[in-house]
């Protein structure tokens, strides 16, 4: 509720007139302050009781575990800037300077999808994803691009993806028994669980570094940003493992900070 909601609903019950200036006021003086609300998936009762039910069964693994797991994910790059609310440091009357504004263009310049894997060990292979991917592509992209990575983390190697329809599919279940990859059980609704999405973010700060002004140079750069990401980067979002689910434990299967 806003502050002017607040106090007309204070005025509605106890008579006296309150300014909504009062009302920020006295929520400020207990600590209280409006701030934006952190975008989360909802998580219904059954996927906090998975989340939970994960975190119970992997408090105990140590770090061998978590570095021979091959963790993967799709996501979109678009071509300028990012679907995200953004801020700029500026001084009054610099509102439509180049530096204080943010560049749109006709139809939003356009993006790619990609589906990436990563471990320990560093980034994996990196593939674009050509129209709309059903579970014939999903699992042309993990004979080619994901078993080689998978194959470098050696025999004791884990395979983990999400609960994607694609990924669940008759055709893509078949396919990874065929091909003797131990796939991790996943709780739906569970992106702070998986590093590779921090380093999405990562990814895609730095592409907005990059001058780029058309689709073929924004591939380009993608795939070259994604080669030259330091393994000590992607060692360090798989060493935050144990405290993502010591997390998840903690808030009983809710929201984390991940």
């Amino acid at each position: 509720m806003s502050a002017a909601s607040i106090a007309a609903e204070v005025e509605g019950v106890g008579g006296q007139p309150v300014s909504a200036q009062t009302i920020r006021r006295t929520l400020h003086q207990i600590g209280l302050h409006g701030c934006r609300p952190r975008r989360k998936p909802l998580l219904k009762m059954m996927h906090k009781k998975a989340r939970k039910q994960f975190a119970e069964d992997k408090q105990t693994k140590d770090m061998d575990y978590w570095n021979h797991v091959l963790w993967s994910d799709e996501t979109k790059i678009n071509l300028f800037g990012s679907d995200g609310v953004k801020r700029v440091w500026r001084q009054p009357g610099e509102e439509y300077k180049d530096k204080c504004v943010l560049p749109t263009v006709k139809h939003g310049g356009g993006s790619v999808m990609v589906w990436g894997c990563m471990s320990a060990a560093g980034t994996g292979e990196l593939q674009f994803i050509e129209g709309t991917m059903n579970a014939n592509m999903y699992c042309d992209i993990l004979k080619q691009s994901m078993i080689p990575s998978l194959r470098r983390l050696g025999r004791r190697a884990v395979f983990q993806h999400d609960n994607d329809p694609k990924h669940t599919s008759k055709t893509t279940t078949a396919l990874l028994k065929k091909l003797r990859v131990k796939v991790m059980d996943w709780p739906s609704m569970s992106p702070d669980l998986n590093p590779i999405e921090h380093l999405w973010g990562i990814l895609k700060r730095k592409l907005e570094e990059c001058k780029v002004s058309n689709i073929h140079q924004l591939r380009d750069v993608v795939m070259e940003e994604w080669k030259r990401t330091p393994v000590a980067t992607c060692e360090a979002l798989v060493n935050s493992m144990p405290k993502r689910v010591k997390a998840v434990l903690e808030n009983d299967g809710g929201h984390t900070k991940y």
